[in-house]
């Protein structure tokens, strides 16, 4: 019979996937050493991989709980589904690429970043969703609390930075400058996933300075993979 206390002592150590698969071998016979010791180690990791996933999507905070499996490719909006074949095989992830997905309201762009940061979760990446406007929001409210470079280190180095409704209202010189900073801070070394109504031509009319736009956009946009959606609202096809 296996002891107790070594089941405790695993739970100790935080092993808890050990202990569990430890505790559920107990009706089984005639398994070798090196079959149990597999079937611990393979449970552990199991178990391990999983908290490891719940903790991510957990701090990616995303808006939906979207997947690439589910994506709807019937609905006519100028949808390049080799483009999202593509993103799926996680390539853009490694090679820290961006991804921009433009289109009127209502033509699925949260839907489809959502499950990009999903994704990204699932594969091992750190990811984060944020709106623009609450974007800029915790960045003025960090500058004003102290805590603005901590705050801004750790978008620095969040893999996959999700940025929701851009372009919706003019920015701020401000916080011009403060975007500017962060997409520096991430160019080459994390992916920007950006999505918004207006055509990536019209973005320097948001942002207001024209060499801050010209430098967020040209940071933004550099070997970036791009989808301009069209077409009628999705939410009437799921309304009716």
């Amino acid at each position: 019979m296996i002891d107790q206390q070594t089941i405790e002592k695993l739970k100790k150590m935080r092993l808890y996937g050990m202990a569990e698969c430890l505790q559920n071998q107990r009706a089984k016979d005639g398994l070798s050493f090196e079959e149990r010791l597999g079937l611990l180690v393979d449970y552990e990791w199991t178990c391990r991989q999983n908290r490891r996933l719940q903790r991510l999507l957990k701090e990616a905070k995303l808006k939906l709980n979207a997947c690439m499996e589910d994506i709807d490719y019937q609905h006519p909006r100028n949808l390049d589904k080799n483009l999202i074949t593509s993103l799926r095989k996680g390539q853009w992830l490694l090679e820290h690429k961006n991804v921009l997905f433009t289109g009127p309201t209502g033509t699925g762009k949260t839907y489809l970043i959502c499950a990009l940061g999903n994704m990204a979760c699932r594969l091992g990446f750190s990811a984060r969703y944020y709106r623009l406007s609450d974007l800029m929001s915790d960045l003025k409210i960090t500058r004003a609390d102290g805590t603005y470079p901590k705050f801004t280190n750790k978008l620095a180095k969040t893999h996959l930075l999700i940025i929701d409704d851009f372009g919706l209202e003019k920015l701020p010189p401000v916080e011009s400058k403060d975007l500017l900073e962060l997409i520096d801070d991430r160019i080459y070394s994390a992916c920007t996933v950006v999505a918004g109504q207006l055509p990536v031509e019209h973005w320097h009319s948001v942002i207001g300075e024209p060499a801050i736009a010209d430098a967020i956009v040209d940071r933004l946009i550099h070997g970036s993979y791009k989808n301009y959606l069209n077409g009628d609202s999705m939410r009437k096809k799921y309304v009716e």
